[in-house]
């Protein structure tokens, strides 16, 4: 993070290094240079798949739920009294472990009206807020449990017997305990009968603490201060025991991890940071400086990136700490995503508690600075720190300076500590890297386990909760983390806010709001076949050649597993050989569809449809190829033939890519009997088919031609589902249907995929009368184009060359059904009676101005022209006739209005 926000150049100034900067608005470059990555990460992320995915319905899952009561998120489990507890919206419930549809006990803790009422005046919901949340479920001793709920915004907490089950009546203030609000992250953890917890302490939640509670000891909290604490939003906590063995004699530790504003960078907004946080389980306080505060709090920052595209996860969700013999071999894990939530990644990222312990021991302290031109407030410190270590558990080297607790620690070391709190030091991950990244998947929770396959070597597999109700189960390899399956455990798209798991009754108990889920560690059985099992690559799941069945290794006896077929690389060739299965036959009707169902369990398979040895494509002729199989549109003649759907996929670890013949299909045409032969003679009315003829066509109809001896074609009933489906029970169901398969067991697995040699006779069905029909359809529809065109022509309705050929053909007939253009023929003004006679009238008109008239009125032009006058009344010459003279039924083509500017005679 620190080479996303900060130059590689640094200046001394005195005991502490500050980065130097360029510029003052250094925000807005960073700004740049985030949504570069988040371009870069969201155009070349990783695009992990889980190989199989279960639907709610497909699996078997235990499910409970009350009506009326919402909230299932605070969940504990008891392996000595085999009980899952489960605290939920005023109501805490005792379920059994090994099936929580059984409910041994139930609790109702509700809210006075008198809180109610002050709740509701503070401005909260009356129907949301202002109830009982049960957040808190820890034990305390063998028959009581420690339980807090928010009570109308004000918090409380009281002990339930397990005996009758049943509250004590003995409220406490939960302040510091539970928080205020349901929807506010808080975390809680019981060690040795002390409640360690990580809340807001005031109403608005404007004060977060990390606090203690003990009978023994008075409460201890860390400081109101920004450098202390900065809006975190708490995850976890968790204890981890430094055992007896150790030479040091360390003190017992309990770990935070949250997520808090960033106070060593500046940026343009709030830029949160992910963090640890340390305290030790024997701290007093101060005698004088830090009294009844932690004077061991140190925090760190939690590191989970893509340092290929240097991108960070910078948000955690939850934390899993999977424990070791001793603290040096614990390991733990943490869901990260980005505070930009458009990039849509998650990240689970692994730490080392040794690389943890290191960074707290002997990382450098950073301290606030004043810095001339410089936005940064927090610093390295490369002074030297006092002795003893600030921050540390007492030890036997302080034993022996008589430092026995925290309240003989000096002075000067607890208000270094209270001044200097952050570790400039961040903490790495395993492998300075993400162990897995999905896109477009936002994950919430978290556990591990870890489980011995058949080859002897211990996994880690983790369980991932997501926003969405689904569970993602992934195997820790040593080179990749492979997602085995994925399970939708919420049959509503919400998210899973807690997750626990169980490894003596092998499930996974997820809690939301609405309800609480359990379901196995593994689903061996779902897997049909060998390669189905081995290819999953699930170190629960192992083929059994005996029972031809998928078991789980934990379910088998110690005797039995040196039978079983496992290969966590995916190695399918140690599968035994399996007979092959028979092709089945299809009956189709003429002109129906044929649905042929391919069922892939895998999402990393590819599949190909083969039609008689030849690869289907996705523009091959009326197919349509889905995720469930291929359906054949309109079933003619050609479409005979034997269908084959194979499945490709590859194994990585193996480094082997296997196929497999998941189904085959002989589809042939369901012909009606060929009508008998008329006789000529009269007296005979009809003569059958010869033998011969007859034993031609049913040759030609059920004679199908298989694969070189390795499939044989059998018959079944095929189910007819018209399509497409009537809308009202009047309608007559069309001639066309669709033929559904009922798909059989899959087909073994080859190791090359082989295209059979399948062929089908050509069948020929009324391919004459279809002909014929064609035929006639085309003439009828030349037929009524010509008429259309024609009645067009006519109408003027077309372009000039149809305008011209109907004046070439109609011109004469045309002026004489319509005379008020006959002034507008050009070859009746010629023999026009009154223009003679005008023209004679005429004598001392010139000749050129005769010949301009007479073109003028020979002109096709459009009335544009400036011979027409734009409609105008043309200027008559001097020699022209007087108005008297004019006939009255005369027409004047220059002031004669023109209906139609494409006529075939216009005026000019």
């Amino acid at each position: 993070m620190n080479q996303l926000l900060l130059t590689d150049t640094m200046t001394d100034k005195g005991n502490f290094t500050v980065p130097k900067l360029t510029e003052s608005n250094m925000g807005f470059g960073v700004l740049g240079v985030f949504l570069g990555l988040l371009l870069e990460v969201s155009t070349h992320g990783p695009h992990t798949v889980p190989r199989t995915s279960w639907k709610h319905q497909d699996v078997d899952l235990l499910e409970f739920s009350e009506p009326g009561i919402f909230n299932y998120s605070t969940l504990l489990l008891s392996e000595e009294r085999d009980a899952l507890y489960v605290g939920a919206r005023e109501a805490i419930f005792e379920l059994s472990k090994k099936n929580v549809t059984i409910k041994n006990h139930k609790v109702q803790w509700t809210v006075t009206e008198s809180h109610m009422n002050m709740c509701t005046l503070k401005g909260k919901s009356k129907e949301r807020d202002c109830l009982n949340y049960i957040r808190v479920l820890q034990v305390v001793d063998d028959e009581r449990l420690y339980v807090c709920g928010t009570h109308a915004f004000q918090p409380q907490c009281d002990y339930l017997n397990l005996g009758d089950f049943s509250l004590e009546g003995q409220t406490e203030d939960g302040r510091g305990k539970c928080s205020f609000d349901p929807s506010q992250s808080f975390t809680t953890v019981m060690v040795d009968g002390e409640l360690y917890s990580g809340t807001a302490y005031n109403f608005l939640g404007s004060e977060p603490i990390i606090s203690r509670y003990s009978p023994s000891h008075s409460l201890l909290r860390t400081e109101y201060s920004t450098s202390w604490l900065n809006e975190p939003s708490f995850v976890f906590a968790d204890v981890i025991r430094e055992g007896t063995n150790r030479v040091v004699g360390e003190d017992d530790k309990i770990y935070y991890f949250f997520t808090e504003v960033s106070v060593e960078f500046e940026f343009f907004g709030k830029l949160l940071i992910p963090r640890v946080a340390r305290v030790c389980k024997g701290d007093l306080g101060g005698q004088r400086t830090l009294q009844k505060k932690w004077t061991s709090f140190l925090k760190a920052k939690l590191v989970c990136s893509m340092p290929e595209l240097n991108f960070v996860f910078n948000v955690v969700h939850d934390i899993f700490i999977l424990k070791g013999k001793t603290g040096q071999d614990t390991v733990f894990y943490g869901v990260f995503t980005s505070q930009w939530g458009n990039v849509g990644l998650s990240a689970v990222c692994a730490y080392n508690m040794t690389t943890v312990e290191e960074v707290f021991s002997k990382g450098k302290y950073m301290q606030k600075a004043t810095v001339e031109q410089s936005h940064t407030k927090w610093v390295r410190y490369n002074g030297i720190s006092p002795s003893p270590r600030p921050g540390a558990c007492i030890n036997n080297m302080m034993r022996q300076q008589n430092i026995s607790s925290s309240l003989y620690l000096p002075d000067k070391t607890l208000q270094f500590v209270k001044d200097h709190p952050l570790l400039e030091d961040p903490i790495l991950p395993i492998g300075n890297r993400p162990l897995l990244i999905t896109k477009d998947v936002n994950y919430t929770q978290l556990v591990v386990e870890k489980i011995q396959a058949l080859d002897g070597n211990i996994y880690d597999v983790i369980f991932t909760g997501t926003d969405k109700g689904v569970l993602h189960k992934s195997v820790v390899f040593q080179d990749e983390v492979h997602i085995v399956e994925e399970i939708q455990l919420l049959k509503n798209s919400e998210p899973i806010k807690n997750l626990l798991l169980s490894s003596k009754t092998r499930s996974v108990y997820a809690g939301s709001d609405s309800g609480v889920v359990q379901t196995p560690t593994a689903f061996c059985r779902k897997y049909l076949t060998c390669y189905d099992c081995v290819l999953a690559r699930d170190p629960y799941c192992a083929w059994d050649p005996n029972t031809a069945a998928c078991v789980n290794i934990l379910d088998t006896p110690r005797h039995g597993l040196r039978k079983l077929t496992q290969s966590l690389n995916g190695d399918a060739d140690k599968c035994p050989e399996v007979p092959q299965k028979d092709y089945q036959s299809v009956l189709v009707k003429p002109g129906s569809s044929a649905e042929l169902p391919c069922m892939v369990n895998s999402n990393l398979a590819h599949v190909m449809w083969t039609f008689n040895g030849s690869v289907l494509s996705e523009a091959s002729r009326f197919l349509f190829m889905g995720e469930n199989g291929l359906l054949v549109y309109s079933v003619a003649p050609e479409d005979q033939g034997s269908y084959e759907c194979w499945s490709f996929e590859w194994a990585p670890a193996a480094g082997k890519n296997f196929s497999r013949l998941l189904a085959g299909y002989t589809v042939k045409l369901d012909l009606p009997p060929r009508p008998p032969t008329q006789s000529t003679r009269p007296t005979h009315p009809a003569t059958p088919l010869s033998s011969q003829e007859n034993s031609n066509v049913h040759a030609a109809e059920g004679n199908v031609e298989t694969r070189r001896g390795s499939l044989t074609s059998t018959s079944f009933t095929a189910t007819v589902l018209p399509t497409p489906p009537q809308t009202h029970s009047s309608l007559t169901p069309p001639p066309s249907s669709t033929v559904k398969v009922h798909p059989r067991r899959s087909f073994p697995l080859n190791s090359a995929a082989p295209y059979p040699a399948s062929r089908e006779p050509e069948a020929e069905y009324l391919q004459h009368n279809n002909s014929v029909a064609l035929l006639f359809l085309f003439l009828l529809f030349f037929l009524l184009f010509l008429a259309a065109m024609v009645y067009n022509c006519y109408m003027q309705y077309l372009p000039a060359p149809c305008l011209r050929l109907r004046a070439a053909l109609l011109g004469t007939h045309k002026c004489s059904h319509q005379p008020e253009y006959r002034a507008c023929e050009a070859g009746l003004m010629e023999t026009s009676a009154t223009d003679k006679m005008n023209m004679t009238e005429q004598p001392t008109q010139n000749g050129s101005q005769a010949s301009k008239n007479l073109r003028a009125l020979r002109d096709t032009g459009y009335e544009t022209e400036p011979e027409c006058g734009n409609g105008q009344l043309p200027s008559h010459s001097s020699g022209s006739a007087s108005p008297s003279q004019e006939k009255p039924f005369d027409v004047d083509c220059d002031s004669q209005s023109i209906q139609f500017a494409d006529a075939d005679e216009p005026c000019c």
